[in-house]
């Protein structure tokens, strides 16, 4: 505990802007405290400090090696000294020295209660202390007070204060899930950096957090970028129900379980938040549309919104020859060798046999109906061509609606069967879609990829069931009307070859248009380090640049046979934690997942992967 005390000394005086504060103590609490109060300490104000200082242009910096990380902390003592700081994450130790830029000497620095009060290691340690949510999301908003000139003082308390008491739990406690280490001895001597190491370069930060440095290196000034806000499972996962509503056993088992790999996108959360929102509302909102390129999880995007929503999850991939029918549904004969007592009929029914059954598709052809694009070019036309009506405004939703009970009522004249065919048990069978399935029950249906259809058309034929109070006639006859909860997500990559362009009305009847994009390579970082555990933050950041590179060079190559993204990058950290050699488990996951092709792979390993990370030379 005196060793500890050296680096958290309560009775030094508070630095300003606390330094008129009545009381230490403040009734805020870390999430790692005793959860009723915390005590200002003045060694993480003055890191803090020195850290927003530096961020705002200011003398001191501080940055990131690899599993260390150090810090140029401007000393008060006077305008040329500087306390230089190294501090290992990993084992907890520490190097220091008092350095006077002006004459280039060095003096020891002392940690204890009457020397160096320590908040130059504090700094230091920053980026380590970062890796925690809280300490994180509370320096930000300090930082704020801090920029604008503590416009509300009690706010930059309660906040400094929840700083100072993160920062202490952690490091005091080793049981804590977020613990610290950090290696001080009674007499607070620290072991020193040579001006040999410093000639060397031996301490010259790989990335820098804030400021510029300008002893252990000279740097450029750090970028500074605000981190990425990531939503915690727990706070996503069935929080926004649109009814309370009781699934069956099977129905429990399509409601999404997200993998803890995966991050929240924030277009997701909004979509889910709209949703509802607008819950009860004449004008619910109740399709989506997500575009973007390949990689960017658009998929787990509509599955997280079914998690989000607490509904069953379903799908529907559609391809170039994707027609109306295939969304509705289907009829099938039990038995290929019934009559319908008419001689008529059952040379229909040979030939719809011959063209592989009784489907809408292809009873439509056998009736010589017009198709989508026919409704798109003239509806006017195509209407009174079925309906022997002239109407002007005819749409070619209206067509599809007159095409859809013209089949319908031929499939019923198809499934009439004589009494001997009866007496054999001829039967016909609807086959429901996860289309209708979904729209009937309230779940959420992701169409993926309609913009690959070769009929532009096809979704316009489904509008009315796009529509809130929307109703479509199947091919048994029923009506069904849409589930209040339904929710479609419409997902799609127009930049591909082979896309096209999604029909006006369409998109019109879209509630939200969203673009989908990676997670920000601060997020990824972030959410990989607290998957796998991994501790070093700096190669961590190097593989995320990997994969986006590798993204990046898939799409504009369009390679497009394999897979990258948050679930590659878990892959790689974790093999290389097992082998120890990251260029080697990059081979086995990310590039393997990338492409099949064995060109594209060595390209990807020349271009992407080891401008990064070089292979081990191997001794004989």
């Amino acid at each position: 505990m005196s060793a500890l005390n050296n680096l958290f000394n309560f009775s030094r005086p508070l630095p300003a802007p606390f330094d008129t504060l009545p009381n230490k103590k403040v009734p805020v609490a870390s999430k790692y405290g005793d959860g009723t109060q915390s005590t200002l300490c003045a060694t993480v104000i003055k890191a803090v400090n020195a850290v927003c200082a530096s961020m705002r242009g200011g003398d001191g910096a501080v940055g990131v090696i690899d599993h260390r990380t150090v810090a140029e902390y401007k000393s008060a003592m006077g305008p040329d000294t500087y306390h230089l700081v190294v501090y290992n994450g990993d084992t907890g130790d520490i190097l220091a020295n008092i350095f006077n830029k002006d004459t280039e000497t060095f003096e020891s620095y002392v940690l204890n209660t009457s020397n160096r009060d320590g908040a130059a290691v504090v700094m230091a340690m920053f980026p380590v202390l970062s890796r925690d949510s809280e300490f994180q999301d509370t320096f930000e908003k300090y930082y704020e007070q801090y920029d604008s000139g503590f416009p509300d003082m009690n706010a930059a308390v309660n906040n400094m204060a929840i700083l100072c008491d993160n920062v202490y739990r952690r490091v005091k406690d080793e049981t804590c899930e977020a613990h610290v280490k950090v290696k001080v001895d009674k007499s607070g001597n620290l072991m020193r950096v040579s001006q040999a190491q410093l000639d060397a370069g031996t301490f010259t930060p790989t990335s820098v957090v804030a400021g510029e440095f300008d002893i252990f290196a000279r740097t450029g000034p750090a970028t500074i970028k605000k981190a990425g806000i990531m939503v915690e499972h727990s706070d996503f996962v069935g929080k926004y129900e649109l009814h309370p509503r009781a699934f069956s056993p099977q129905e429990q088992t399509l409601i999404p379980e997200l993998p803890e790999w995966y991050i929240i996108p924030p277009e997701v959360v909004d979509i889910c938040k709209h949703a509802q929102a607008t819950t009860g509302k004449p004008a619910q909102m109740r399709n989506f549309l997500l575009r973007g390129p390949a990689g960017t999880g658009k998929t787990m995007g509509a599955k997280a919104i079914a998690a989000g929503l607490h509904l069953p999850y379903k799908k529907y991939t559609c391809s170039a020859n994707t027609e109306v029918f295939d969304f509705v549904g289907m009829i099938f004969p039990d038995s290929e060798s019934s009559s319908t007592g008419d001689a008529a009929l059952d040379r229909e029914k040979a030939e719809l046999e011959s063209m592989g059954g009784i489907t809408y598709e292809n009873v439509a052809k056998l009736m010589g109906l017009p198709g989508l694009d026919d409704m798109d070019y003239d509806p006017a036309g195509v209407y009174q061509s079925l309906t022997g009506m002239e109407k002007e405004t005819a749409t070619a939703q209206e067509c599809m609606g007159v095409v859809m009970n013209l089949v319908t009522d031929k499939v019923r004249q198809l499934s009439q069967r004589t009494e001997e065919s009866q007496s054999h048990g001829q039967t016909y069978r609807y086959v429901e879609t996860d289309f209708i399935q979904a729209l009937k029950n309230g779940y959420v249906i992701e169409i993926q990829e309609p913009s690959t259809i070769v009929q532009p058309g096809v979704l316009v034929g489904l509008n009315s069931l796009l529509e809130q109070s929307g109703s479509i006639t199947l091919p048994t006859g029923e009506i069904i009307q849409r589930h209040p909860d339904a929710v479609v997500v419409v997902t799609t990559n127009i930049s591909y070859e082979g896309c096209r362009g999604l029909n006006q009305s369409v998109i019109d009847r879209m509630s939200l248009v969203r673009d989908v994009e990676l997670p920000t390579p601060e997020v990824m970082v972030q959410r990989a380090m607290s998957v796998t555990g991994a501790t070093d933050e700096y190669q961590v950041g190097q593989m995320v640049q990997v994969v986006n590179d590798l993204a990046e060079y898939c799409r504009k190559n369009s390679i497009s046979d394999g897979s990258y993204g948050m679930r590659s990058l878990i892959d790689w950290i974790v093999s290389a934690e097992i082998t120890g050699d990251v260029y080697q488990s990059a081979l086995y996951t990310i590039i393997s997942k990338a492409t099949s092709d064995e060109i594209d792979r060595e390209a990807l390993v020349s271009s992407v992967l080891e401008p990064i990370f070089s292979p081990r030379r191997r001794t004989a």
